[in-house]
């Protein structure tokens, strides 16, 4: 299997896997030619990678950042509460979130159960599912990261519970704001811009209130916008004032939201959303919390099609532990032409590096 942004699909690649709502149910099937139409049907969703068929690498094997049963279960859990919440806004009722607490706990809890049974770098750009609502899934998404974050920074299991339940909420604030202030493709008004950084104040007042969501939870709402040197928001904290917490869920949450597709702009592949991230440490950003995500993440996902620096051209086969920048890649060119597929680890051809990677391909390139 090959995986390639949407923006690079051409009519006639044919799906290696299924396609799912966020009802778990099947949008594509594994298997299906595609067109121009569906194509365009699956940016509308949401999607942003997909797998397609490729008889060079159909032997490659995708490991899942968490199993499709957790994600299905997980996201019918998010979906399901926060409508209950946004209705109970919507009606000016007293929201009761000691009522929803069980249900966030157990999906936090099954997510980090596959966690600590997935020993490779995670990557969700194979996870094919798309979702209505862009909170939704970035909640979900931001959760996966977070905590497995948390874990290769070695916080204790009760450390990731909390972690993972103020990532899991950390964007509740936004139940508030009006969709089509979030989902807008022009650029902000300066009025409209201030009301979407009230998020996390509105998420610390809903939650702090719950007698059973523990403070730390709250505060994860309420500073996952704050950054190291007073630049954030909402109330410039800057270094040790930020909670640990914070700081982790808010180097997931720029990480997840970047290789995302957005209404307003197309999502960026996992290295170059680390570059972003580097580009901050020491004044948005942690470096010691950057650089373990960095081995957290699959930096170039199996199925990646790459180009390495001496010119031949390939797909990245297997990730190498913790070294996430240098994968086994199964090169299927030499100078343009094809080759008998043979494999290169590049954690032993050491004077060899990814120099790009194929689905980086704009819009206008791939059409």
């Amino acid at each position: 299997m090959r995986l390639r942004s949407i923006n690079a699909l051409k009519d006639n690649d044919c799906l290696a896997k299924a396609i799912y709502n966020e009802n778990g149910q099947v949008l594509l099937h594994k298997g299906v030619v595609l067109t121009k139409g569906m194509i365009e049907k699956m940016k509308a969703k949401g999607i942003t990678f997909v797998y397609i068929e490729d008889a060079l690498t159909d032997d490659l094997y995708i490991k899942e950042g968490v199993s499709e049963k957790t994600r299905q279960e997980s996201i019918h859990t998010i979906q399901s509460n926060f409508r209950t919440i946004s209705e109970e806004i919507v009606l000016g009722k007293s929201i009761d979130m000691d009522k929803l607490e069980p249900s966030f706990s157990s999906v936090v809890k099954n997510i980090l159960s596959d966690i600590r049974e997935n020993k490779e770098a995670i990557s969700m750009l194979s996870d094919a599912f798309s979702y209505d609502t862009y909170i939704f899934r970035h909640s979900l998404n931001v959760t996966i990261y977070s905590l497995a974050l948390g874990k290769k920074y070695g916080l204790s299991e009760k450390q990731l519970e909390e972690l993972g339940m103020g990532a899991i909420l950390h964007d509740i604030g936004k139940i508030a704001i009006p969709e089509k202030i979030l989902n807008k493709k022009e650029t902000l008004t300066d009025d409209e811009f201030k009301l979407i950084q009230e998020h996390p104040e509105i998420g610390f007042d809903l939650l702090r209130k719950s007698h059973t969501i523990s403070l730390l939870a709250a505060h994860c709402a309420y500073q996952h916008h704050e950054r190291i040197d007073g630049s954030g928001y909402p109330r410039g904290l800057k270094g040790k004032d930020i909670h640990l917490y914070a700081k982790l869920i808010g180097v997931a949450d720029v990480f997840e939201a970047v290789t995302g597709n957005r209404v307003y702009r197309n999502a960026k592949l996992p290295h170059e959303t680390l570059e972003l991230l580097y580009s901050g440490v020491n004044t948005l950003f942690d470096k010691d919390i950057v650089e373990a995500f960095a081995k957290t993440i699959a930096i170039y996902p199996v199925g990646l099609e790459v180009t390495l620096s001496d010119g031949r051209t390939g797909v990245v086969a297997k990730q190498n532990g913790d070294f996430t920048s240098r994968p086994v890649i199964r090169v299927t060119k030499e100078k343009g032409k094809e080759v008998a597929p043979y494999e290169v680890d590049l954690m032993k051809t050491l004077n060899v590096t990814i120099s790009s990677c194929e689905t980086s391909l704009s819009q206008e390139e791939a059409s």
